[in-house]
């Protein structure tokens, strides 16, 4: 296996996208697969990393910071179903939910390429802009699905 989360297959260069990630992943059939419910960059605590109130009442939303932590919590849950064994490495495809695409792509798009540099070890992805998200301090959410061989 190329990667830990299978073979990607990329179309020819001049039909590359903006971000890392393949057009295709192959992934052996022993393995496992874990579905990864949408994540938000909520902490334990109840409070979003990203998110900062202003005196108004408002927020000062950071889409960069909450796509880091976002990718954090991912990484968090993958960890905990394998008792530690793998983390985003075993990404094989993510579906990502941006409140504003034209605002936020970038920043998400920045954190998404730091985090998989090797678009050849990236997993598939989708990007789509929503309505709403279930909180007014969220604005992106991921949710995807990871491959664990034994």
């Amino acid at each position: 296996m190329a990667s830990p989360n299978g073979t990607g297959y990329l179309l020819p260069a001049g039909a590359q996208g903006l971000a890392n990630y393949p057009h295709a992943r192959t992934i052996p059939s022993t393995a496992k697969t874990i579905f990864v419910s949408g994540i938000s960059s909520r902490r334990a605590d109840g409070t979003f990393e990203g998110c900062e109130t202003k005196p108004d009442g408002s927020y000062d939303l950071d889409c960069g910071a909450q796509t880091a932590a976002v990718l954090r919590n991912i990484e968090t849950v993958i960890r905990g179903a394998t008792d530690g064994k793998r983390g985003l490495e075993s990404v094989v495809d993510a579906t990502v939910f941006l409140m504003d695409m034209k605002r936020d792509y970038a920043a998400m798009n920045a954190e998404w390429n730091r985090i998989w540099p090797d678009r050849t070890k990236a997993p598939t992805r989708t990007c789509v802009q929503v309505a709403a998200l279930p909180n007014e301090k969220i604005l992106v959410e991921i949710k995807c699905q990871a491959v664990v061989s034994d």
